[in-house]
């Protein structure tokens, strides 16, 4: 077992989760049981958090103790334990006001020392000329960040590290002004500051589960033993010599090679395309799987070491002895490339404590082509090991993402059985908690700002196809767009979060139809909202309901690429104002010259007037894409890694889109 004292006192966060006038979530990985003292104060004009003679608003101050409802913890380790912080305050906070907070920990097994605040346990957490961390609470929603597909080996830069530099601009510059309005927005507006963001918006992949670089998968393992994770027992792999968790990671197969330990009866062919078969797919995405995450520690330590630089500090990243001359040399050049992750991680980790972070998973979360089709989904839940790879990737998400969107959705009783899953990972109790997951239903959620936060879960509650089991599955089923539409009746304006575009690429839509009527929809991720025609026409007919909001601005990700179309409804009655605004990857992008290619026939074969339109399940809309500023003749689709920046005007329409290019500068969508 480590040295504890030598260890971070926090492994990561703190993470600013939902925040409103009254509550504020706040999530964090430690080393041991801490108390927690929380302090927040709002401060007018900026500034660091005042001395108590300065004559500013008071502070408001909370002490958390074990057992108190509103600091729900979870254990993992013998050296990880989790913190969700989730307040109910005793007087509002005002909105869009700077708030500063100090959070301070005390080890419960040195009481009699004295509070460590963040300049302690994360010296780098606050910006430059503060000396604590803030916030502003989200009122009228005036600008916000979002962006998915953040792969740590990708050669490019961290669009989240993006966002942290934009953030230092606006808190060292003056106030922003107010927005024009939107009918000025022009090219000229492109550097002009804008508000404070009022959230980020993670929209999917935030991690790689089925994508993992093999000096990552390193330092995973260093970081397990430094946890002091329990073993899990893994049953599927006896076969292979391979009967837990140590003896997984010590197997000359373990690296590069994973998809060799899988059982060999022939019944289990398609569990390697389901776990492995991302490697086959070679026209949309080069997926790499063999590194695939299989065990519960490994997915939890994965979580910890994209959030943090904190666990990184001393790891063994040496190449293991185990592998051939090719793989060595594969593993050096994605070492390289993981240098610039890590190096950005501070960046990172001070973002995600200054804004409300909400976040949405999607494939690469738990693995690729999650629940794609009715066929996938019988032999991943029909086969103990895929079964226990998906439950384990839901446990990681559940911990670090979904368990900050909607705390209430977790139940004490919930929490237990999670409990004892990582007391006693690979028993009995773990795989009841496994099915317990598979069968939650209450992954998505809404934030109350103005105009609301609707977060569509378009992964677990599919419309599987009648007719073939291997056709693609609707990404929301009948009962769920029933009562998203519940949730829109009524609101002027809400931006809704759809992980993959609702309107997407038609090329790209068509050449996925064409390989899913051949019977390959694996070979080309053929999920797209228009994929299934009962998901597709009720989706379009709410857009139609007369009296859903006049204003969607639709946040996506998903496909490694950005655009922005415009989109208008077709027919007698004037129907809302839709925006589809796609940002794509935070650290991934699309093989540049298919993009190219791409974007020219799309824009050829499918533009506005085109005949062919007619052809597609959008024939009664008018889909107008909007061309990047200084793209080239034609281009509507930007690659290149970075981050959305949306900023809308009082009712709730964009009038200004960029993305915030991570080794560039930020690119102008204009009207």
């Amino acid at each position: 077992m480590p040295n504890t004292a030598a260890l971070p006192l926090v492994w990561a966060g703190p993470i600013l989760r939902r925040v409103s006038r009254d509550r504020i979530s706040l999530w964090l990985a430690v080393r041991e049981p801490v108390r927690a003292r929380l302090e927040l104060a709002p401060q007018p004009q900026q500034e660091a958090l005042p001395a108590p003679d300065h004559g500013q608003p008071q502070a408001q101050t909370y002490i958390l103790e074990p057992g108190d409802p509103s600091c729900r913890r979870l254990r993992a380790g013998n050296t990880l334990h989790y913190l969700l912080i989730d307040l109910t305050l005793t007087h509002p906070l005002p909105a869009e006001q700077w708030i500063a907070y100090r959070l301070d920990l005390m080890p419960l097994a040195e009481p009699e020392q004295p509070w460590q605040d963040s300049a302690i346990w994360a010296a780098d957490l606050c910006y430059p000329g503060r000396s604590s961390p803030g916030f502003k609470v989200p009122g009228q929603v005036r600008s916000l960040l979002h962006g998915s597909c953040r792969k740590p080996h990708h050669p490019g830069g961290d669009g989240l590290a993006r966002a942290d530099r934009l953030l230092a601009d606006l808190l060292a510059g003056s106030p922003s002004p107010a927005a024009p309005n939107p009918s000025t927005a022009t090219a000229q507006d492109a550097d002009a500051a804008p508000a404070w963001p009022s959230l980020l918006m993670l929209s999917g992949d935030q991690v790689y589960m089925d994508d993992v670089a093999g000096p990552m998968l390193r330092a995973i393992h260093a970081l397990i033993k430094r946890l002091g994770l329990p073993d899990e027992s893994l049953p599927e792999l006896t076969q292979s010599g391979v009967v837990d968790a140590r003896s997984l990671y010590a197997h000359p197969a373990g690296y590069y090679r994973r998809e060799r330990l899988l059982p060999r009866q022939r019944r289990n062919a398609d569990l390697l395309k389901v776990l492995f078969g991302g490697v086959e797919k070679p026209i949309f995405t080069s997926a790499n799987a063999h590194n695939h995450l299989i065990t519960l520690g490994e997915m939890l330590a994965m979580y910890l070491l994209v959030l943090s630089p904190a666990p990184w500090r001393g790891l063994d990243l040496d190449p293991p002895s185990s592998l051939t001359a090719a793989q060595r040399a594969q593993f050096v050049r994605e070492h390289a490339r993981l240098g610039a992750f890590i190096a950005a991680l501070p960046a990172v980790r001070r973002l995600l404590a200054h804004l409300p972070v909400a976040m949405i998973f999607d494939d690469h979360d738990v693995t690729d082509d999650w629940n794609l089709s009715r066929a996938w989904e019988e032999v991943a839940y029909g086969h103990a090991l895929s079964r226990r790879v998906i439950g384990n990737a839901l446990i990681g998400y559940l911990i670090h993402q979904g368990w900050g969107n909607r705390p209430e959705a977790f139940s004490d009783e919930l929490l237990g059985a999670l409990q004892r899953s990582l007391d006693h990972p690979g028993s009995a109790e773990h795989e009841a908690c496994v099915q317990r997951l598979l069968r939650f239903g209450d992954w998505h959620y809404h934030w109350p700002t103005t105009p609301p936060l609707i977060v569509i879960d378009s992964r677990t509650h599919r419309w599987r196809s009648e007719s073939l089991a291997s056709k693609p599955s609707g990404l929301l089923d009948w009962e769920a767009l029933t009562d998203l539409q519940q949730r829109l009746l009524g609101l002027p304006a809400v931006l809704l979060v759809s992980p993959a575009p609702i309107f997407g690429v038609k090329l790209i839509e068509t050449i996925q139809r064409i390989f899913t009527w051949l019977g390959y929809p694996l070979m080309v991720d053929a999920e797209n909202w228009m994929a299934h025609p009962g998901a597709a026409h009720t989706l379009l007919n709410i857009f139609r309901h007369p009296q859903t909001p006049e204003h969607f601005v639709i946040l996506s990700g998903d496909v490694h690429y950005s655009f922005v179309y415009d989109v208008e409804l077709r027919g007698n009655r004037r129907g809302p104002e839709v925006w589809q605004i796609t940002s794509s990857g935070v650290r991934n992008a699309f093989p540049e010259r298919l993009l190219t290619v791409l974007d020219r026939l799309d824009d050829w074969l499918f533009a506005p007037s085109s005949p062919l339109n007619v052809f597609t399940r959008r024939r009664r809309l008018r889909i107008q894409p909007r061309k990047p500023e200084g793209a080239a003749r034609a281009r509507r689709l930007l690659n290149g890694s970075g981050i959305g920046l949306v900023e809308l005007d009082a009712d709730g329409r964009p009038w200004r889109i960029r993305e915030l290019l991570a080794d560039g500068p930020s690119v102008l969508f204009p009207l």
